[in-house]
């Protein structure tokens, strides 16, 4: 799972819970038909707002995208695709038959110009696979957002009938203090679950999305620039003119 993941999810309760624990005990802060209100409230309307495989598949996404911390960074992806031109301009397209690819989508497309399909066909399919994808991430990304923003509202709700029933109560004052408490625990959990949870993931999909689709594109350049037989050092400055300054000079370094 992605490190930066793990420490904000630790970081952001921790300090929440500590922050109870520091001038109270956290069992105040626990309230089953408020958590039930916000949670359950929120995936209702996302299921009214969505289609069930929609949803799942949303979830499926940002838990691809969460746990996928470690993945082919564009400078390697290029090395492999410099690499590759350079084995196909020696000694041909077909030599790339028996080279061992662990990217799937880079592998199809040199598996389409082994098999000697037309460019234009290679591109054209790889191009819709990248919009494929990124489709799939923004529906994803989407999702996520109107739960963020769904949250709070239900929290509200949730506020507004603690307070309803705080009010049935004002001749026994004795049960104002814990009825407005359980009141405006709704409205903390639909904070939390907006702010820290559903928001985080939103973004971090669609920065995810924006990574993986810069990588899709540095593939298929390179390999419509391999079927066009293009010397290796024209490509790798062609690919590398999409790195930021930093990353061309480390590359350089390595």
């Amino acid at each position: 799972m992605d490190i930066a993941t793990i420490l904000g999810i630790v970081m952001g309760f921790g300090l929440i819970i500590g922050s109870i624990l520091s001038n109270g005990s956290i069992t105040a802060f626990i309230d089953v038909p408020s958590a039930l209100v916000v949670v359950g409230g929120t995936i209702a309307a996302t299921l009214i707002m969505e289609r069930m495989q929609h949803v799942i598949g949303g979830f499926k996404v940002a838990m691809n995208a969460i746990r996928n911390g470690k993945v082919t960074s564009v400078p390697d992806t290029i090395k492999r695709i410099v690499e590759l031109s350079s084995i196909a301009r020696r000694e041909g397209v077909l030599a790339l038959e028996n080279e061992e690819l662990t990217d799937p989508f880079m592998s199809k497309g040199i598996r389409m110009a082994v098999d000697g399909l037309p460019e234009e066909e290679i591109i054209h399919t790889l191009m819709a696979e990248l919009m494929s994808m990124k489709d799939r991430h923004s529906r994803g990304k989407n999702l996520f957002k109107f739960m963020a923003t769904t949250a709070p509202s239900m929290g509200m709700i949730g506020t507004l009938i603690g307070l309803v029933q705080m009010l049935q109560t004002l001749d026994d004052p004795s049960a104002i203090g814990p009825a407005m408490a359980v009141a405006l625990l709704t409205t903390m959990y639909g904070a939390i679950v907006a702010f820290m949870v559903c928001g985080p993931i939103a973004e971090k999909l669609g920065l995810r999305s924006k990574e993986e689709a810069a990588r899709m594109v540095i593939i298929i350049e390179g390999i419509e620039a391999i079927v066009r037989g293009q010397n290796a050092m024209i490509i790798q400055e062609k690919l590398e003119a999409r790195l930021a300054p930093k990353e061309r000079e480390e590359k350089k370094a390595a």
